[in-house]
């Protein structure tokens, strides 16, 4: 490495966040980027280790202290060369990526200050396409033609790495545009959706085929367009399904009717497609705009669907999870090399939000057929007898938090699949369950290769 002993007298520093006052009322990026010298003095913070545990933790075997060097040197496209080799949109996990790696920083596990990696990552993308790096590269065909159910980052990953290999790919999308959550569920002020047209720009100069509003069944592996025509997929010698898991987690209580309470996907979805230009009737529009606002689910998608309220006006912001409130910093009930489950704070959380643990939600209560309020109770977790699960018991009065909308940020259930041709191969989410960009791009990576394998022992 460059500066091997650098750790010891540069402190990790981030980049930070726009002022609260000055992000609250637009729906631009909140994070901030460091200077050329500050981002090269992070990067040589990353030492040569000896065993980098950053390489195991990333699902894409990212290889950081490789590309950290590099940036620490200057040779930003060097950099960028060694990063594009195992990950295919560095700007997007740049930006949205929990940082596995970080978590398993050899400097995070000593003195808790890991290598700034995630905003590395996401400065030598963006320097890549300032200064040219991202070429466009279209290979020799091969004869074979795939379809791509699904544009959600495991399917633009796999449609990547398979256009690379040779194969024709088509990706099929029901939507107006590619990215799946990326585009219609993380919003625009942690990832500008220009991000991803970018990419995609790229991707179909490269020849990749984007076929948008069409509904696929993945059973029949037909399509139907907005005439109503169901056609089968044909022509094609594979297929990828990346249809991501499209069900989120309901709460069938009583109250769930009434005019107010949504899925978060309903808020986020439509503000991103606002902010694309899409027009909704004052029936259709889903806004928190003078509102009381409980979020139930204490996830990424809860933290989201905060942020987005607070830009559209709220009057108040509640968050309610009924898990125990994590402890802070660290966890000696997860130990390395598990996850630490601690406390997060996101940019949201920071503009304003009422946080409460433990808190089961009893009933959605309203007047006239609208939301007014919800019944909740505080509880606590004990453990089971008989092993297995811990049991929720009651631990305090019901009580009634007041609010007029309502979002369900509780995850997405696992789809089930029948059984596929051998020629069918399902990646992402579709296949997992819900999980992290950076996995339904390994996913995705993946998949390619064993379409790959396929063809060549056929």
């Amino acid at each position: 490495m460059g500066n091997p002993k650098a750790f010891l007298n540069i402190a990790r520093k981030e980049a930070g966040y726009r002022p609260v006052h000055d992000r609250i009322h637009d729906f631009g990026e909140v994070e901030q980027t460091l200077n050329t010298k500050d981002r090269q003095e992070q990067a040589s913070r990353c030492m040569d280790c000896g065993v980098p545990f950053c390489h195991w933790a990333c699902p894409l075997g990212n290889k950081n202290p490789e590309w950290n060097d590099a940036l620490y040197r200057g040779d930003w496209e060097q950099a960028y060369k060694l990063l594009k080799k195992t990950n295919d949109f560095p700007e997007f996990t740049g930006r949205v990526c929990p940082a596995l790696c970080e978590k398993s920083c050899v400097l995070n596990l000593t003195m808790n200050e890991p290598v700034t990696n995630r905003e590395n990552e996401a400065a030598i993308a963006e320097r890549a396409y300032n200064e040219g790096y991202v070429t466009i590269d279209i290979p020799e065909r091969n004869g074979r033609k795939v379809a791509v159910i699904g544009g959600g980052p495991s399917g633009l990953a796999a449609a990547n790495q398979l256009n690379q290999m040779g194969y024709e790919v088509t990706v099929f999308d029901k939507n107006e545009a590619a990215g799946g959550l990326l585009r219609y569920g993380i919003p625009n002020f942690k990832l500008n959706k220009e991000i991803i047209d970018r990419r995609i720009a790229v991707m179909m100069k490269e020849g990749i085929h984007f076929v948008y509003n069409i509904v696929c069944d993945e059973e029949k592996l037909a399509a139907m367009d907005f005439s109503g025509a169901m056609e089968p997929l044909s022509g094609f010698d594979a297929y990828v399904l990346s249809t991501g898991t499209p069900t989120a987690r309901d709460l069938d209580i009583p109250g769930r009717k009434l005019k107010g309470v949504h899925l978060a996907l309903e808020l986020l979805s439509q503000q991103n497609r606002v902010l694309a230009g899409m027009e909704f009737g004052q029936d259709e529009r889903v806004t928190a705009k003078d509102k009381d606002v409980l979020v139930i689910g204490g996830g990424d998608t809860g933290s989201d669907c905060i942020g987005t309220s607070h830009r559209q006006g709220a009057r108040s912001v509640t968050q309610i999870e009924i898990m125990p409130k994590p402890p802070v910093g660290s966890n000696p009930a997860t130990p390395w090399p598990n996850w630490p489950i601690v406390l997060k704070t996101t940019s949201s959380h920071e503009e304003g939000c009422t946080r409460r643990w433990n808190i089961n939600t009893l009933e959605f209560i309203g007047e006239d057929g609208k939301l007014t309020g919800v019944k909740v109770q505080p509880i606590e977790w004990k453990p089971n007898p008989e092993g297995g699960r811990p049991l929720m018991v009651e631990a305090g009065p019901i009580e009634i938090i007041k609010a007029e909308i309502v979002f369900l940020a509780m995850g997405f259930l696992k789809p089930q699949h029948p059984v596929f041709p051998d020629n069918v191969f399902v990646t992402g989410d579709a296949a997992s369950g819900a999980s992290l960009v950076v996995r339904a791009i390994a996913g995705g990576r993946k998949t390619a290769e064993e379409i790959n394998l396929y063809f060549e022992n056929k």
